[in-house]
Parts: C-alpha cells; structure tokens; sequence
C-alpha cells in the first residue's frame, strides 16, 4: 500500500499541493484526472520520488521515501517503480533492447540477463522483431509499448504513467490501455496514471479529480 499523507509542495511561491492525502491500495488501478495545473503530474512525481514535497510523507508499506537520502533513494526508485511518459524518453543512441535493459543494469544485473529480460519482456509485447532496431526506427505505439517493457524490467511494485496515451493515434491508445489492464490482471501490479483520457480514466478501479492543487473527489 502507499499513503501520501499532508503533502504540500511550492514552486516560486505558487502552492502546487495543498495538503493532499491519499491512500493506494496494492493492486489497484488509480486515475489522476483534472484541468492543466491541477497538481496532477507534481503529485505523480513525488509519488515516484522524482521530486520531494515540502512537507508530508510518502510512505510505500513501511517505508518514508522522503526521508531517504538522494542514493538509496533512487536505489528505492529504480527496484520499486516502472515509469511510462507520454513521450516515451527512449535514448535514441541505443537499441530498443539496450533501451529496456537500462534500468535492469542500473541495479546490477549481468549485461546478458538484463539484455534476455528485456528481449523476453519486448517480445511478449509484440515487438520480437525490432529487437535490433533503434526507436527512430519504430513507430509510435511500438516505441510507447517498449517504454511499458522498461518500466516493467526490473519487477517493480508500481507502475506510473503521466499521459501515456497523449501523442498516440485512437488504435494505439486503445492497444495501450488493453496492455494496462492486461499486465495489472497477470501481475497484480499497482497503476497510478494521470491522464485527460476520460475513456481510460472511466475503466479505472477509482478515480480521483484533482484542481487547485487539491483532491476535490
């Protein structure tokens, strides 16, 4: 489970959170919908640690991220949480291979094993044929579906998502948002997306509707 408790976070003395609390239940599949600048995605990124609050805790089963120290933090991060954007963020000097096997050798796991986990996760994905390929070389939905195989290479507990679905077309979205509900059925994995998509939002286990900088649902 994680619990964000009474966190607040400014930027140039704007409040972007205002005390907001919120519960996830493991295994759950949580949208974060609202207007731009609702607090949306700063929530999402100190959920995954990518920012720190001003003040509040973020706590995933017994743990306090936000008083971890900057190296078992992304320790913490790189094993505990699979991250998907809405513009992928594959490094275009690597292979889709290399690319998903990144994080798995980040955290020490043998060139050879994190480059057969990352060809096992790209294949079950549909994508046994772009192994070699760089992602200039893919298309949209291809290079979106091997950032999900990145987010899901090292195991974690938790997958966030900002927007994942924004810069593809209506089949591509679809194709992703059946992939979601696919792996959190198989694996049991915990979904926490931001998105303006009310059709994914609409198929979620809970909703939560975000403005000011606060939960209003």
């Amino acid at each position: 489970m994680i619990e964000v408790r009474n966190i607040t976070k400014t930027f140039d003395r704007l409040r972007v959170l205002d005390d907001v609390s919120l519960s996830i239940s493991d295994g759950e599949f949580l949208s974060i919908v609202g207007p731009s600048g609702a607090g949306k995605t700063t929530l999402l990124q100190i959920i995954g640690t990518l920012e720190r609050p001003d003040s509040g805790a973020v706590v995933y089963d017994d743990t306090d991220v936000v008083t971890l120290k900057e190296r078992p933090l992304a320790s913490f991060r790189n094993l505990n949480i699979g991250f998907v954007f809405q513009f992928h963020q594959l490094l275009p000097e690597f292979t889709v291979t290399e690319n998903v096997a990144l994080p798995a050798m980040i955290a020490g796991t043998d060139r050879a094993k994190a480059i057969s986990r990352a060809s096992e996760l790209l294949s079950s994905m549909g994508l046994a044929d772009r192994l070699t390929h760089y992602p200039s070389q893919l298309s949209g939905g291809e290079r979106q579906r091997a950032a999900v195989a990145r987010a899901l290479v090292n195991d974690p507990k938790v997958i966030l998502a900002d927007e994942p679905s924004g810069s593809l077309d209506t089949h591509n979205r679809e194709e992703l948002y059946r992939l979601f509900f696919d792996l959190r059925a198989s694996t049991g994995k915990t979904f926490i997306i931001v998105t303006h998509d009310e059709s994914l939002a609409a198929t979620s286990d809970r909703v939560i509707h975000m403005r000011d900088g606060r939960i209003v649902s």
